[in-house]
């Protein structure tokens, strides 16, 4: 008895489109690839065919095959960060620093409420850090040092409690340093040079972001 016409469909879909009905978090990676030159061919075991990305070089998963790393530093890696990274819900580690990323810091990244640690830093990233940055509840480690990045430092650091370490040094931030909640206790060496911003804040005012952009 001949297969009903629906199953054919599904085999085809399946064979030629493997990415649409595979692992999310395959796809997000692989869009991340996309987007990146990569003369050193760091990520030519980047196969969006696979069922998951687990066997990828770069990438570690947890039992459950939930990628939790991604190891990309210091790769010779050019392009721009994607959007689709903020469907690594698992992920704790994002290491991409040392490289030349332009473009900005996606605002999606704050769905990674399980990262513990965001390095970017010794790349080419302009624009603002994002606010959205506040809602990763589980961040120890933030470096963007190195960078070229504008604005002030979001406010919504501050209600950070694990963050132990922060570096911005080295951009174009501007307004005031915060003083409070994590910052009370980072260096303020970790914040130089960024001509435009000024030393910390002495009562939390929020009058740091004017005529600042």
């Amino acid at each position: 008895m001949a297969a009903p016409i629906w199953v054919w469909a599904f085999y085809v879909a399946l064979t030629l489109f493997p990415s649409v009905l595979g692992n999310s978090e395959g796809d997000a990676l692989y869009t991340l690839r996309r987007s990146l030159s990569d003369p050193d061919n760091v990520l030519q075991s980047w196969d969006p065919t696979l069922v998951n990305p687990c066997t990828w070089f770069q990438i570690t998963c947890n039992q459950d095959n939930r990628v939790t790393r991604v190891d990309l530093g210091n790769s010779n890696l050019s392009g721009h960060l994607v959007p689709e990274l903020g469907k690594l819900e698992h992920l704790q580690y994002l290491e991409l620093y040392k490289n030349n990323i332009r473009g900005t810091i996606p605002t999606e990244l704050g769905n990674l409420k399980s990262l513990i640690s965001l390095d970017l830093y010794n790349n080419n990233i302009s624009g603002t850090i994002p606010p959205s940055l506040g809602k990763l509840k589980s961040l120890v480690f933030l470096r963007l040092n190195d960078n070229r990045l504008t604005g002030p430092i979001p406010r919504e650091l501050v209600g950070i409690s694990s963050l132990k370490v922060v570096d911005v040094s080295n951009n174009d931030l501007c307004g005031t340093i915060p003083t409070s909640g994590p910052f009370e206790h980072i260096p303020l060496n970790k914040f130089e040079e960024n001509p435009r911003l000024e030393g910390p804040e002495l009562l939390g005012l929020a009058s740091y972001d004017t005529n600042c952009s």
